[in-house]
């Protein structure tokens, strides 16, 4: 069957009968009769497992094939993605501006959220699969973050299954906090392990983790970009220079290298690191070296 357009798209509603489908197809552009269209569909025997969705045809295509796509359910498919290191709150933004999603979360607060996915009480940071999702149109945007939030915990249980026997670590929650901070203090794959190496040293060691990116999170809407000295003076249940272990929530999205490097750190002796500039970090094992790092990459002096 022809097309009268490059592209004609029909949206079938559940318990819409074969008829009135045949006859969408031919208001749409497929080019031959709705009657004939429709009894083809009789003949066919499947007029009745016809599902609702939107499909969308931009070739010709036989009768038979056409059945066959409304059969299988095979509906235009939209596509959203969550970036590794996202907050929830870019999260649902992101999500409020996906096309074809029933709005069922816009008047929802974050607690509902969470309460409407079976998980009330559970805080919504970093609980969420950063990944590309996608949906058929007219789907609720619940569904979407069901798949996120399942497809986290999946990988969460497989990361802490398969943590080091020597991880400072207590419990999965553990985990997806660390590897939310590792996600958040640097972007370069090669370094992850060795950062989150320094951090279960310092977990060993009872030393304060020292992180700007939970400083920043606890810091909200007022981070301005630049974060001063009486932030990190500030006390706060997200201030890792004044609280010792790590924070009680997750702080962005953890992507699956983050969760790998988290429950296996590199093995090292590094207890400090300095970003460079240029994305990578200068690792050091004592104060002093650390301090002359930080003169030299972020102060410019020699």
């Amino acid at each position: 069957m022809p097309l009268a357009a490059a592209r004609v798209e029909v949206a079938v509603a559940p318990g819409a009968s074969a008829r009135g489908v045949a006859q969408q197809w031919a208001d749409a552009g497929v080019q031959m009769s709705a009657r004939w269209l429709y009894e083809w569909f009789r003949w066919s025997g499947q007029a009745r497992a016809i599902r609702a969705g939107t499909y969308e045809l931009t070739q010709p295509v036989t009768p038979r094939r056409l059945l066959a796509m409304m059969v299988n359910g095979e509906v235009v498919r939209e596509r959203v993605r969550f970036i590794e290191g996202w907050t929830f709150r870019q999260l649902r933004a992101e999500l409020a501006r996906a096309p074809h999603l029933r709005r069922d979360t816009q008047a929802l607060s974050d607690a509902d959220v969470m309460a409407a996915l079976g998980a009330a009480g559970q805080h919504p940071e970093g609980r969420f699969f950063p990944d590309t999702y996608s949906y058929g149109r007219g789907v609720s945007d619940l569904a979407v973050l069901r798949q996120a939030h399942a497809a986290l915990h999946e990988r969460l249980a497989q990361a802490w299954a398969e943590r080091a026997s020597d991880s400072p670590l207590k419990s999965p929650d553990e985990a997806l906090i660390l590897a939310s901070i590792v996600e958040k203090e640097t972007g370069i794959e090669a370094d992850r392990a060795q950062v989150a190496g320094v951090f279960a040293n310092r977990l060993r060691q009872g030393m304060l983790l020292q992180t700007d990116p939970t400083v920043i999170y606890g810091l909200g809407e007022k981070f301005d970009g630049n974060l001063r000295k009486r932030d990190l003076l500030a006390d706060g249940p997200y201030n890792t220079y004044t609280r010792g272990g790590l924070p009680p929530t997750p702080i962005a999205l953890p992507g699956l290298n983050s969760l790998r490097a988290a429950v296996r750190p590199q093995a090292t002796k590094a207890l400090y690191f300095v970003a460079r500039g240029d994305g990578s970090s200068v690792f050091s094992e004592t104060l002093a070296e650390h301090n002359r790092a930080v003169n030299r990459y972020q102060k410019g002096q020699p």
